[in-house]
């Protein structure tokens, strides 16, 4: 890290340090302030907020140069936050970035995503975070238009800050030519037919995650969903506090 006033901006991801999506990213916002990254060293989809409670971590320096310093992390993306606000840095980032994802993390897909659970533990630290996604899981996609909106929510965040307890979660659509961004809400749903049923070489059943995502409101212009199917970029705030408040005097009664 240098030693000027430049903002403090941290990267992980949950794809890992080798995906095509971080590297793409942390070329894009270079310009925006010092950043430090640490990142699994391998794949760690679909872990949400989990942590290495059971075996210990470990960090693997890459790369340190001027204004970059890169690690790699045994453990899961919120291990990556977690050690180095903790024990890396010298002071508190100014910005967490997780992405940029390979593959949609829009609707229910936040309660399950790496990618938003170490934005989601930006929020628990105190620091604006956002999460990057594209809808291309394909290891060699284009990125430069989501590296063109995260950078300029970061942007944004740089300048405006976050309010507490709030992260964002940005979803760009693989096409062509994106139309421009959309502030979103989080789209109803519910994945179905979620596993493939095979066998592996001895004859043993073994069961294949995928699924279908059954879109509750496909119509509401307002859900991150409709958004990215009619090509905008989606833009959602999301929050640590999951009390569903509306019920809590449904349920004083229950006392």
């Amino acid at each position: 890290m240098s030693e000027n006033n430049q903002p403090l901006i941290f990267i992980t991801n949950d794809d890992g340090i080798y995906a095509k999506g971080i590297h793409e990213l942390i070329a894009g916002v270079r310009s925006l302030g010092d950043i430090v990254v640490i990142a699994p060293d391998g794949a760690r989809s679909g872990m949400s907020s989990a942590i290495s409670s059971q075996n210990p971590v470990r960090l693997n320096l890459l790369q340190q140069e001027e204004g970059l310093t890169v690690y790699s992390c045994t453990g899961t993306p919120v291990d990556c936050v977690k050690l180095g606000i903790n024990e890396i840095l010298d002071r508190k980032p100014d910005l967490i970035i997780s992405g940029i994802n390979h593959g949609s993390n829009a609707a229910i897909c936040v309660i399950y995503s790496g990618t938003i659970g170490a934005a989601l533990e930006g929020c628990i630290l105190g620091i604006p975070a956002l999460g990057v996604s594209l809808t291309n899981p394909a290891l060699d996609a284009d990125f430069s238009q989501a590296v063109q909106y995260g950078k300029q929510i970061a942007e944004k965040i740089l300048a405006e800050g976050l309010p507490k307890g709030v992260c964002l979660n940005l979803n760009i659509p693989n096409i062509s030519k994106v139309k421009g961004l959309k502030i979103c809400t989080q789209t109803p749903g519910y994945w179905t037919k979620e596993f493939q049923v095979g066998q592996d070489p001895f004859g043993r059943t073994v069961y294949w995650l995928t699924g279908e995502f059954l879109n509750e409101a496909p119509n509401d212009e307002h859900n991150d969903e409709w958004a990215l199917n009619h090509g905008y970029a989606a833009l959602v705030p999301l929050q640590l506090d999951m009390t569903a408040h509306p019920v809590v005097n449904i349920l004083k009664k229950w006392e």
